[in-house]
């Protein structure tokens, strides 16, 4: 069984917005690996599927950024799993590179993002894996910018450079279910 976890803030002002791409991705992965849609709870989004043979949960908690970790623990209660950390999978925006790029990585710290610090928290390791979308700009900005421009929403033309490589990062994630390695390169080689 693997959980695939998308960060963001819930309601219909986020979507979209850069600090909702782990959200982005992760609808966009439903509607590529499922016909179903997501099951909505008090904590989460989420979709019980099978791909590659593997058992998998797709999950948006629908608490606040800087709670996710709190909404996916009630939400792996509620659906009655529990997932070795190393099974977690969890996709969300990084300042640090450019738009559109992309790299999964495992075992590293929060590197300031509070969605994944809360994460790290709840599981009581960094001992999982994560997926970082590029929402960066050359120069980043700081303090009052910075939240402006997380929070601001995509403009379709950067929306086009998030969807240009969609059907190789589901096929790399499809990987990552049983071959999580040989996924993290197919990836960062992107």
């Amino acid at each position: 069984m693997k959980v695939i976890v998308g960060l963001g803030n819930p309601g219909d002002k986020y979507q979209k917005t850069r600090h909702n791409t782990g959200e982005f991705y992760l609808t966009k992965l439903r509607n590529a690996w499922s016909e179903k849609d997501f099951t909505e709870s008090k904590t989460a989004l989420w979709l019980e599927t099978k791909i590659s043979g593997v058992k998998t949960y797709l999950i948006f908690p629908t608490e606040m950024m800087n709670n996710s970790g709190n909404s996916l623990k009630k939400t792996l209660t509620k659906l009655k799993i529990n997932p070795k950390p190393a099974d977690i999978l969890v996709v969300h925006d990084d300042l640090d590179i450019g738009l559109g790029r992309m790299k999964m990585s495992f075992g590293r710290s929060s590197a300031g993002h509070n969605g994944v610090e809360s994460v790290i928290k709840m599981l009581k390791t960094n001992k999982f894996w994560r997926l970082r979308v590029g929402i960066g700009l050359k120069k980043k900005p700081d303090g009052k910018k910075l939240i402006d421009f997380i929070l601001k929403k995509f403009s379709p033309a950067e929306e086009r450079v998030l969807n240009k490589n969609f059907k190789k990062i589901s096929a790399s994630l499809a990987t990552w279910l049983t071959q999580p390695e040989k996924a993290m390169s197919e990836i960062n080689s992107f």
